[in-house]
């Protein structure tokens, strides 16, 4: 467990299947992402849609697979959630990713769906062709943010990652985000061009040479 500023403390744990509560940090920190804008369109009901979203892409794989990690504090409470997909598993993901479709739907209705799926296209483009670990969402509650919990979240997956000598790969709208990536070792390799809204930078982290 681990001490944070303000009297609260936290561990980091894989999220249990239907534990839904993991896609509100999730919801809180996309709210106003100019990529996510692409094609979850604004409206009363957008932060209601964007929870069905991410539940859906949890739901397609990484639960399962163990691959989606929260941070609790003492309270059971969600302070954050990262989402990440593992080395070499495209086709494995594609029957969860196929049973999820309908929820995806709800979720963006048919026109959000087309442009979601541009919008995969679009990203997948500068991926790394080698085989790496891909951090596909990180989010923190407005409650616990300045507490560094994105960065133990970030901590725990890397130092999995390191362990098994792999590369990590991510995109980020703000530059915010980037100054964080960057002291984990990220390194920026350019912008992702292509969207309606935002210019998400490729970011990289080479596999170490000997883990710790």
């Amino acid at each position: 467990m681990t001490q944070l500023s303000r009297a609260r403390s936290v561990i980091i744990r894989p999220a249990r299947n239907g534990e839904r509560g993991a896609t509100k940090p999730l919801a809180d920190a996309f709210a106003k992402d100019p990529v996510m804008a692409t094609f979850v369109s604004a409206g009363s009901d957008r932060r209601g849609r964007l929870e069905k979203l991410f539940w859906a892409m949890l739901r397609s794989g990484p639960l399962a697979a163990r691959t989606v990690d929260v941070a609790v504090d003492e309270n059971g409470s969600i302070l954050g959630t990262a989402v990440w997909e593992e080395p070499r598993r495209g086709q494995e993901r594609s029957r969860p990713f196929l049973g999820q479709i309908p929820a995806y739907l709800d979720a963006l209705g048919l026109r959000g769906a087309f442009s979601a799926l541009r919008y995969r296209a679009v990203l997948q483009r500068p991926r790394p062709v080698l085989p790496h670990w891909y951090l596909a969402e990180i989010g923190v509650s407005p409650e616990a943010r300045g507490l560094g919990v994105g960065s133990l979240l970030l901590a725990h997956r890397l130092g999995l990652v390191d362990a098994a000598r792999e590369g990590a790969y991510l995109e980020s709208s703000t530059e915010r985000n980037r100054a964080l990536y960057r002291r984990f070792g990220f390194v920026e390799f350019g912008t992702i061009r292509g969207l309606p809204t935002g210019r998400p930078m490729a970011m990289w982290r080479p596999a170490v040479a000997h883990a710790l």
